[in-house]
């Protein structure tokens, strides 16, 4: 029983102790923390201050033994280094990064990334650095930029380090491959490795590389297994081993056959990007044109219009606004284009187009005329020459869909706001009251009037409508071509060809029509050229049109009888 007292009585004080053991033991790991980092600093800046050698050799020596340790703080004094602004101060001898600032030169610790002052010239002298020690950082850089921070740059960097491969490349990328913690920058690392391997004197390290690039869908390592099944100078192969060469070619077919369904599917979006232009370019002309019956030959102008109301409108954004703000000019140019064409479409059919009803032939020709006077107007005010159009950050940019297949951004964001155009036409014109207005003028234009419908004012503003959306697709195509005074002209033959394809006076033939005309496009230009594709396009709808004269999608009623 007195035992038992005693091992219960020892028990406070043994918890006592361990207590007291932990507190010592983080003390220790406090005290030791801060001169740990201490230790670490007076190395780099060693490391930094060996720089400033007397001899190319000696700074070629510091240079490695600078990437050696692995810091991240090496990279910009590396890049100060190669670009001149690496300076020792005379006074103390103390190197650091300089920046000029007229005749003075502000200092900054390369090792906390503090401005320690300013000097003048004649206080520092650059540490020089020749041509090859340029070569040999730019070398180290890309070596400690597989080790930074951003896993964009250390994908990056990979990249670097596969496409230029150099002898100590292959245990670089293996020792950044066991430190990677980022799956997609992991696997760029792997096929790195693997593709340096297949070069192995190991049979087993060559058979695996090939069983780890057999399931990629890339053009280069197709390349580099291609490589390895070429004749060598001895009048054997690459790849000595013939079971590995089997295994090669099989790969090889295997990336072959993706990369098809890769090209396959690469023509297939650009042809609906190349539609939705198409759309956008003729969804306008399919109301003057298929509505009206109007060959308005200055509609392409009524594109550009739209386009130079967008660089007027991004010139007043940059010039007095904010920049933050400055990506959302185009949300602003939309109905200002609108507006612009559409005042411009009033004026020509109010004062030309209203007194030629009726007379296609000369329709066509006065509209010519005034499609000249407006381009000739937009090179008086604005200079013959390209104007450039910015892409907002929000739409800039590519998204890669694997095969070394990718695709813009402002193509993407082309393609949905052209459907959000139609939608919203398709819409307007089926339940607003001037749609209805509209439809009934386009059907039977003397029971309309008969009714107390203002024919006269339906026209304008039909004419008008269909403007102000040739000047929304000039918005749209600032973003993905040249702003130029010819804009215009690059569109309106395809726009009559999608609206006479589709049906004329059909919003869903015109739809058809344009995705239609942009796919066959697409995937005509790699067998015959562009040029010679459009000319084929041209000719299948000439012999389409004898077969069916109204279109794919013909209107149906008396309005179309007449």
């Amino acid at each position: 029983m007195a035992s038992s007292r005693t091992r219960g009585a020892l028990r406070p004080d043994c918890r006592a102790v361990l207590v007291g053991l932990g507190l010592l033991m983080t003390a220790l790991l406090l005290a030791l923390a801060p001169a740990h980092a201490q230790s670490l600093d007076d190395t780099f800046a060693a490391a930094v201050q060996a720089l400033d050698a007397r001899k190319f050799s000696g700074k070629a020596e510091a240079v490695e033994a600078l990437g050696a340790l692995d810091d991240d703080r090496a990279i910009s004094v590396l890049e100060a280094f190669a670009d001149g602004r690496l300076y020792r101060r005379k006074a103390d001898k103390l190197v650091f990064i300089g920046t000029r600032d007229d005749k003075t030169y502000i200092l900054t610790n390369p090792v906390d990334g503090t401005e320690i002052g300013t000097v003048a010239s004649r206080a520092v002298k650059r540490i020089v650095a020749n041509n090859k020690l340029r070569g040999q950082i730019r070398g180290v850089l890309g070596q400690l930029a597989l080790f930074s921070a951003d896993p964009d740059t250390r994908r990056a960097a990979a990249e670097n380090v596969i496409a230029s491969p150099s002898d100590d490349s292959l245990p670089l990328l293996k020792r950044a491959r066991d430190r990677e913690t980022d799956a997609g920058v992991r696997a760029t690392l792997e096929t790195g490795i693997a593709m340096l391997e297949l070069a192995s004197d190991d049979r087993d390290l060559r058979l695996a590389a090939v069983a780890a690039l057999a399931d990629r869908s890339d053009p280069a390592i197709k390349s580099a297994l291609e490589q390895r099944l070429l004749a060598n100078d001895e009048g054997g192969f690459v790849e000595p081993d013939a079971e590995i060469r089997a295994t090669v070619q099989a790969a090889v077919e295997d990336i072959e056959d993706r990369l098809a369904l890769f090209g396959l599917a690469e023509n297939l979006i650009f042809g609906l990007s190349l539609g939705s232009v198409l759309l956008l370019a003729a969804i306008g002309l399919a109301i003057t044109f298929g509505v009206m019956g109007v060959i308005n030959m200055a509609y392409g102008e009524m594109i550009m219009l739209g386009a130079y109301t967008t660089f007027l409108v991004q010139e007043i954004f940059r010039s007095s606004l904010p920049p933050e703000v400055f990506g959302w000019y185009v949300a602003a140019a939309i109905p200002a284009a609108f507006l612009v064409a559409a005042g411009f479409g009033v004026l020509i059919e109010r004062g030309c187009i209203r007194f030629l009803y009726g007379r296609p032939l000369e329709t066509l020709l006065a509209t010519w005329g005034v499609s000249l006077i407006l381009q000739q107007l937009v090179r008086s005010l604005f200079g013959a020459n390209n104007r450039e159009v910015a892409n907002p950050d929000w739409i800039s940019g590519a998204v890669s869909l694997g095969g070394g297949v990718s695709i813009t951004l402002n193509r993407v964001y082309i393609i949905i706001f052209s459907l959000v155009v139609v939608v919203a036409l398709a819409a307007f014109i089926r339940h607003s009251r001037f749609g209805l207005q509209m439809r009934a003028v386009t059907q039977n234009r003397g029971m309309a009037s008969a009714m107390g419908i203002r024919t006269g004012r339906v026209d304008a503003l039909t004419f008008a409508l269909g403007s102000g959306i040739a000047g929304v697709a000039g918005v749209a195509l600032s973003q993905i071509s040249n702003v130029s005074p010819n804009l215009g002209q690059n569109f309106i033959v395809d726009s009559f060809m999608v609206v006479v394809f589709g049906g004329v006076g059909s919003l869903w033939g015109t739809i058809v029509g344009a995705f239609s005309l942009g796919i066959v496009n697409k995937f005509l230009e790699p067998v015959s050229g562009a040029i010679l594709g459009k000319v084929v396009v041209l000719v299948i709808i000439i012999l389409f049109i004898q077969k069916r004269p109204r279109g794919l999608f013909a209107l149906k009623g008396r309005a179309a009888e007449a």
